[in-house]
């Protein structure tokens, strides 16, 4: 088993277009990271290409999936992190992300 890889970047928060209406909020890894994960990742993966991670922004830590798109890996936000961190769309929060599958 390889260890567990940690990275921690800054990014912008944003609501997806296609759900406006559900608020659904995410931030973009970086593409260097994004592509680390996909050498990392390599091989068949489960729903949408996903991939397990440990997230954590402030204090507040939990267990999601980051899921690829056209350039770079996105990673869900939801609502009890960003109400925890008081956090919006639009506002840069500092981010690390703990890939958890290989």
């Amino acid at each position: 088993m390889l260890p567990a890889v940690e990275y921690v970047f800054d990014a912008q928060l944003w609501i997806w277009d296609a759900r406006k209406a559900d608020s659904w909020t995410f931030v973009r890894l970086p593409e260097d990271v994004s592509e680390e994960v996909r050498e990392l990742a390599a091989g068949p993966r489960r729903g949408f290409g996903a991939v397990r991670v440990r997230a954590r922004i402030g204090a507040t830590v939990w267990r999601t999936s980051i899921f690829p798109g056209s350039d770079a890996y996105v990673l869900p936000v939801k609502r009890a992190v960003r109400k925890a961190e008081s956090l919006e769309a639009g506002d840069v929060a500092t981010v690390a992300v703990e890939v958890l599958e290989f």
